[in-house]
């Protein structure tokens, strides 16, 4: 797997993200947040480093059920899940090494 380049507008239940196998995160955002957009290049140099680690971009908005279920106020939200559990969370990255570390924690590198 590698990081995800897309949002998707058709969000997965709440119960099929607790389900997950393996280390995954969701990201919360839109395609058009300023800080979204910012977030990308540490995104994807974070990624490099685990690329087993699935990555789920959700486009999130007003009224959208799995981003109220995280209680995500905040674009990007980063939800680090290790077999559908919360390990870790990040709001609005700005350094690539915070990340690599929350990632590493659900990567079993950490």
């Amino acid at each position: 797997m590698a990081m995800n380049n897309m949002y998707t507008a058709i969000e997965p239940a709440r119960v099929e993200i607790d389900r997950l196998e393996g280390p995954t995160v969701i990201e919360f955002g839109a395609p058009w947040c300023g800080h979204c957009l910012a977030a990308q290049p540490l995104l994807a140099a974070a990624f490099a480093d685990h690329p087993r680690v699935r990555h789920i971009k959700i486009e999130d908005g007003r009224g959208r059920p799995l981003g109220r279920s995280f209680k995500v106020k905040l674009w990007p939200t980063l939800v680090f899940l290790d077999h559908g559990r919360e390990a870790a969370r990040l709001v609005r990255p700005g350094d690539a090494d915070l990340i690599r570390q929350a990632l590493a924690q659900i990567d079993g590198t950490g």
